[in-house]
């Protein structure tokens, strides 16, 4: 599929071309930012903001906002007051060989959060077109300037078989560092539960009775930390099944204090990657509010073709370096904090 856009002077936004259904369309905000439109059987689901004019202590990264179920309500909340540097959907690290590619302040052991000018940003390079979505080539940049790592990242908005109120997000990624590295969270360094890093969904705060579940464990402690195929983050306008294809990590849940989800790549100690780390998450994004049953039908019934997806080459370090657990194994932290 062909993108064609004509653009009115600098600053003001394009002029929108005539689009099939499913056809991306991208066009120029009047604030510069320049963004996709996803759509499915011809409605608008998400807008994917590729050159965001973003503060640096945000860690500047292309994110989808406002992503919508089918009727319209918003699944996504972006720059809240409790955390500005939460951007709708994103993938978002807090340590890539010591750059901040999360955004806010960085842990430090002993410390605390402290301000740190380590903040890194995520370059849109290219696209290339897909049906229902996109590749996009990124550059993963220090705050030095440097290149630390170069992504391959597909995003596609797609049907839901037999569910006519309900669509899903597929969104891969491949990350290849210019150098051996170890990716940590804020757990790794001594911040029990905090395994944050990867795929990181916000969701809206003021949403309606909140509820987190698993095939096996529901709440917000009982998920937390829990390695699990899939996980549902339901609410009474809107739904949202997270299934994880390929390696599967630790989700790091949030509800309570914010609704946030996210696997964690680095739960509680450093993942250690010496070449490309692969990862891919399907997202069903649903009107009204699903239960168990319903949302493991609606898994089971992506995890065929999401198993199609690529496994990480990453696997965690080991205290000497070297890579030493199965590839996408993790176990939730102590109540300590410290690493097995």
């Amino acid at each position: 599929m062909d993108e064609t856009t004509s653009r009115r002077a600098h600053g003001s936004e394009a002029i929108m071309p005539e689009t099939h259904a499913d056809e991306p369309v991208t066009r120029e905000r009047a604030d510069g930012e320049t963004t996709r439109e996803l759509r499915v059987a011809g409605t608008p689901v998400a807008s994917y903001v590729w050159e965001p004019d973003l503060p640096a202590t945000d860690s500047p990264r292309p994110y989808l906002h406002p992503v919508r179920t089918l009727a319209g309500t918003a699944v996504t909340q972006f720059r809240p007051d409790d955390h500005v540097h939460h951007l709708g959907v994103s993938l978002a690290v807090a340590d890539v060989g010591a750059v901040n590619f999360w955004g806010g302040r960085t842990f430090v052991r002993d410390q605390g959060a402290t301000w740190l000018d380590d903040h890194g940003r995520q370059r849109h390079d290219a696209f290339a077109e897909l049906d229902g979505g996109f590749r996009e080539a990124l550059t993963w940049i220090g705050p030095d300037g440097a290149t630390v790592a170069i992504e391959e990242r597909t995003v596609l908005a797609r049907p839901v078989a037999g569910a006519g109120t309900a669509w899903a997000l597929d969104f891969s990624f491949a990350l290849t560092v210019t150098e051996p590295l170890e990716i940590r969270s804020s757990a790794c360094k001594g911040r029990p539960g905090a395994g944050y890093g990867g795929f990181f969904w916000r969701a809206p705060k003021d949403a309606a009775d909140l509820a987190v579940f698993t095939a096996e464990a529901e709440g917000e402690a009982g998920v937390h930390g829990s390695v699990a195929p899939w996980l549902a983050l339901v609410s009474d306008a809107w739904s949202l099944v997270f299934v994880q294809a390929g390696a599967v990590d630790p989700w790091f849940v949030r509800v309570a204090e914010y609704p946030g989800v996210g696997p964690a790549l680095a739960w509680d100690r450093p993942l250690a990657v010496a070449d490309t780390l692969r990862r891919r998450v399907v997202t069903v994004v649903a009107d009204g509010r699903l239960d168990r049953a319903a949302a493991a039908k609606l898994a089971a019934g992506l995890a065929g073709a999401a198993a199609d997806g690529p496994a990480s080459t990453g696997a965690p370090a080991d205290p000497a370096g070297t890579t030493g657990a199965p590839e996408g194994t993790g176990a939730p932290a102590d109540p300590a904090g410290t690493a097995p």
